[in-house]
C-alpha cells in the first residue's frame, strides 16, 4: 500500500514507521497517489495565530470574540475541550471555560497570514478556491509532472511549510471530489491528513448523519426528520423523483451526495454572492435613533465592500437578533442595483420602520445580496425622492475625498450617533 512520511515526505510501501527518519506520522491509502481534489481548513485559525504572537498564551484557554454580549468567533482546541465552540454567545462559552483568555479579533493580522497561505496554495496550483480566510478548495489535477511528485506530497509539503515558515498548521482532507475532499479534512484534527477514496466512498458514507452533507442546516434536518430520513442510507431508499417532489433542488442535491457523487468544479473565481457586515451590541438596543446611527455606519460598510468589489446589488436586507437570540430577518428587492451607502441606508431604514412593536435588539445586520457588475448600476435615480441624484453626487465626491485623504476625512453626523 503506498505511503507518505508527513514530516519528511519520503514516499515508500506501507509500514508503521517511516524508514528514512522513524516518524510515525505515516499516511497510508491505496488510491494515496491517484487522487487530487483537496480542502485545507487551518486549525483554530484565528487563536493559532494569537498563540503565534503572544507565546504566554500558548497552554492557556484561548477565545477570540466580540465581549461578553458577542459571539465566539474561534476557539483554540484546550477551549474546545471545554465544550466552547465557534458562533456560541460569549456568556455560554466564558460559563463553560470561565479561566479563558479572551481578546477581540484583530482581522487585518489574519487577512495578512491568510494571503501568505494562499501564495503557499498557488506555488501548487493555479485551481484555488478560498471558501473564507482559513479555507480553501485546490485541485491539483495534473501537477504531478510540473512538481515532479503526486498531490498528497504536495499537499504534505504545503502543510510542512506552513508550520516551518508561518508558525500555523492545518488539516486536509483528499478525495476525489469536493464535497467528500470537505469532509475528509474535518475527520483528523488538528493537523491531520485525511483520504476518502473512490472504492470506499459508499462504505464511508453508509449510515453517516445526513448532518454530515454540507449546508444540511436545521431547518433541512428537520424537514428531513419528518419525512424519516435521519442517515444517509435512508436517502439511498428514495427514489430521485421522489426527493425531488419532497424538497425540490435540495432533494436532487442529496441525492448525489449520497451516492458520494459532487460534480461541482474547484473554481478560483467562485463569485461572491453576498456582501454584509453586523454588529452586536454590549447592551440591548431599543433607541430606533441609535439603530439608526449603526444602520448608517454599517450601510457605509456594505457599500465600500461592493465598490471595492466593483458589484452591486438589487436586492437589500435587515437583520435583527433579539435578546433570546431568536432572528428577525427582512429583505426588499430594488427596482435597480445598488452600491450606493445612502440607498442601502435608506432601504434598511424602511425595512426597520416596518418591524412591528418596539423592541430591544442585541445584534443588527444590513445585506446586499442579487449581485452584478456595477456598470448600470445607481443610473435611473429615484421618481419619488427629487433628492436623490443630489446625495448621490455628493457621495462620489466623498468616496473621491476619502480615498485621496483616508476614511476619515469626511464623516456624516449621523454616523456619530
Amino acid at each position: 500500500m503506498p505511503a507518505l512520511c508527513r514530516d519528511c515526505l519520503t514516499q515508500f510501501d506501507n509500514g508503521p514507521r517511516c524508514p528514512a527518519c522513524r516518524s510515525p506520522r505515516v499516511l497510508a491509502h491505496d488510491e494515496l497517489f491517484q487522487l487530487s481534489i483537496a480542502h485545507m481548513d487551518c486549525d483554530a485559525f484565528y487563536a493559532s495565530v494569537e498563540k503565534r504572537d503572544n507565546p504566554e498564551l500558548a497552554d492557556k484557554p484561548l477565545i477570540i470574540g466580540g465581549g461578553r454580549r458577542g459571539v465566539v468567533s474561534t476557539a483554540c482546541y484546550i477551549a474546545r475541550i471545554r465544550g466552547v465552540r465557534s458562533a456560541m454567545p460569549m456568556f455560554k462559552a466564558l460559563a463553560l471555560c470561565p479561566d479563558a483568555v479572551v481578546l477581540k479579533p484583530r482581522m487585518e493580522v489574519y487577512a495578512d497570514v491568510s494571503r501568505q497561505i494562499r501564495a503557499m496554495m498557488h506555488d501548487l496550483t493555479p485551481s484555488v478556491e478560498p471558501l473564507s480566510l482559513d479555507e480553501a478548495f485546490m485541485d491539483l489535477t495534473g501537477t504531478t509532472r510540473l512538481h515532479g511528485a503526486p498531490p498528497a506530497v504536495m499537499l504534505a509539503q504545503l502543510i510542512k511549510r506552513m508550520r516551518d515558515q508561518l508558525g500555523l498548521t492545518g488539516s486536509v482532507g483528499l478525495s476525489h471530489n469536493k464535497f467528500l475532499a470537505k469532509i475528509a479534512s474535518d475527520l483528523d484534527k488538528p493537523h491531520g491528513f485525511s483520504v476518502i477514496g473512490q472504492s470506499e466512498t459508499a462504505a464511508f458514507l453508509h449510515n453517516k448523519p445526513v448532518s454530515l452533507i454540507w449546508g444540511v442546516g436545521g431547518a433541512t434536518r428537520s424537514a428531513l426528520d419528518a419525512a424519516g430520513i435521519r442517515t444517509i442510507s435512508d436517502l439511498l431508499r428514495w427514489e430521485q423523483q421522489d426527493l425531488i417532489a419532497r424538497f425540490g433542488s435540495m432533494g436532487n442535491r442529496l441525492w448525489h451526495l449520497a451516492r458520494g457523487q459532487d460534480a461541482r468544479r474547484v473554481s478560483a473565481n467562485a463569485p461572491v454572492k453576498s456582501v454584509s457586515n453586523e454588529t452586536t451590541f454590549p447592551e440591548d438596543i431599543a433607541d430606533t435613533d441609535i439603530l439608526d446611527g449603526h444602520l448608517w455606519r454599517l450601510a457605509e460598510k456594505v457599500s465600500d465592500r461592493a465598490k471595492a468589489k466593483g458589484i452591486a446589488g438589487r436586492v437589500v436586507t435587515l437583520k435583527l437578533k433579539r435578546r433570546d437570540h431568536s432572528q428577525l430577518t427582512r429583505r426588499v428587492a430594488l427596482r435597480d442595483a445598488t452600491q450606493m451607502a445612502d440607498t442601502i441606508y435608506r432601504t434598511a431604514r424602511a425595512l426597520l420602520d416596518q418591524v412591528e412593536g418596539q423592541m430591544s435588539y442585541r445584534l443588527i445586520g444590513v445585506g446586499l445580496s442579487d449581485l452584478v457588475p456595477q456598470d448600470g448600476a445607481d443610473r435611473s435615480g429615484d421618481l419619488l425622492d427629487q433628492n436623490a441624484a443630489r446625495r448621490g453626487e455628493a457621495e462620489r465626491a466623498t468616496d473621491s475625498i476619502r480615498a485621496r485623504f483616508g476614511p476619515n476625512a469626511i464623516l456624516k453626523g449621523r454616523s456619530l450617533r
